[in-house]
Order: C-alpha cells, then structure tokens, then sequence
C-alpha cells in the first residue's frame, strides 16, 4: 500500500538499520522520505542482537561481514545466516546474498590466531546470486514481507492466457460481465450479521479485488477459502457507485511460489 501510495520501502540493512522501522531522507519517494525496515523485521533475530550491531556500528562503520562478527559476539552464527538470507548484509561488501551467506558462515568460524593473519588461495564464494523467485521465498521466509515483484507478477503469463483481470482492470469493466480474477488472500471476513456471506480480499501486483462468497459456495468449498494462500476466481464484476465487487460463482487454488504471508482473517 506504501508503494502504491509513492513510498519507497527499503530493506532491511545492518549498515543503517535501527531496532524498528525509521524513515531515511529520499528524493524519489512522496514526501523525500523513504521507509527504512527495521532489523525486528528479520525473523530469529533478537533484539539484545540486533541493539548490540546499532551500538557498535554508531562506534564506526563495519568493514566487512567479518569485521561484524568479530565485534558483535552477541550475534549467534544462525542470526547471522538470517541477516544474509534477507540480503541485510549486502551493503557491507556491496555483495549478493549467497556471497553474503557464504561469508557468513566463515566469519562464524574464525581461523584462530594461528592462521588468521594468513591470505586465503580462494576467499571468492563460489555461488550464483539467487534469481528474482528465490529471493521472494527467502524474503517471505525471512521476513514476511517482500521489497521485490509482487507473487503474482512472477505468474501473470500463465493468469493472461487464462483471461484472469487485474485488479487495477475491474473499475473500468462493464457492471454485470464475467471475470476471474487470482491473488494473494489478504483478508476473510464472515460477520455475524452476513447472513453467512464470506468476504475476500485478493491481493495482486496492481492492488486488491474483493470478492463475495454466497453461503452455498462456502459451505461446499469450506475447507478451500479457509486453507489457500492463493486463489482464482470465477464470477459476476459488481461495478457500482465506484466499487467494484466480484460476486464467486466458482474458485480454485492456485500453486503456492512462495510461503505467503499470513492473512488477516475474522476480525
């Protein structure tokens, strides 16, 4: 929504960073100001960890990955794995993520006085970066959240050929036509005084279309509506003072990408 609004959200980044979320000087979002993602953001992360790397690094800047093991003992090699999975540790050696995880693992096994003072033969990581999907699993993974294309961005060949709208389509289509339409379940909502009607919000990389489920269609596909992540639907645009409403006549799961984010669900 941030996005969409001309916010620029910025990951999450050991360099710069504090405890929760901060807003950073930015010409190129709304307003010159840019949100930064707290390091709370990093699941696995504690916070006794994560104030220990604010207080050293207000010291002096962080050299490298190693440079932040070595002066962060509080740091447990698995938090630092979950700081390079989420690319936090990038900026320090303006490096990809799997570099990133490589040195991690080294630096949290230090060599010793013996041999730390001796040149490595190959200190280069011998790993490809990971491609656009790989980093939305590893995003979702390690924060619930995504700085990158949408999950639905990554299947809209396969929804185009399948005739399924956009959610930013379905204003301007005509009241009363047949759609489908496919995203990320945001919302269910069943109020008491629904009658039994479900109302869901879908979520794709252009905004969110609501859909109604009559009682009959949610009685019979219980176990569908509650359980999905992802969900494609069949039924009647309701285009009405504005609003646009998808009335389902029919739905289906989709093939999860990745592990999505959990949805705000009866509330």
């Amino acid at each position: 929504d941030a996005q969409r609004h001309g916010l620029r959200v910025l990951p999450a980044d050991v360099a710069r960073s504090e405890w929760n979320c901060t807003l950073e000087a930015d010409a190129r979002s709304a307003g010159g100001f840019a949100l930064r993602l707290g390091l709370r953001y990093v699941r696995g992360l504690r916070q006794a960890a994560a104030e220990a790397i604010v207080r050293e690094r207000a010291r002096a800047p962080f050299a490298d990955i190693a440079d932040l093991a070595r002066r962060v003992p509080a740091l447990r090699k698995d938090e630092l794995a979950r700081l390079a999975a989420v690319g936090a540790l990038n900026p320090l050696e303006n490096t990809h993520r799997r570099h990133a995880l490589w040195n991690a693992g080294r630096a949290a096994r230090p060599a010793g006085p013996l041999l730390e003072g001796l040149p490595e033969r190959d200190a280069a990581a011998p790993l490809d970066p990971m491609n656009p999907a790989e980093r939305l699993l590893s995003d979702y993974a390690g924060t619930g959240v995504t700085l990158g294309r949408h999950p639905m961005a990554y299947r809209r060949g396969e929804l185009d050929r399948r005739k399924v709208r956009r959610a930013a389509d379905l204003p301007r289509l005509r009241h009363g036509v047949p759609v489908r339409v496919a995203g990320l379940v945001i919302c269910r909502q069943r109020p008491g005084t629904a009658h039994g009607f479900l109302f869901l919000s879908l979520e794709d990389e252009t905004g969110i279309a609501n859909v109604i489920v009559e009682p009959r269609l949610y009685d019979a596909n219980r176990r569908l509506f509650l359980d999905a992540s992802f969900l494609l639907v069949e039924g009647i645009l309701q285009n009405t003072g504005n609003v646009a409403n998808v009335r389902a006549a029919r739905i289906e799961a989709l093939e999860a990408l990745a592990a999505a984010p959990a949805s705000h669900d009866f509330r």
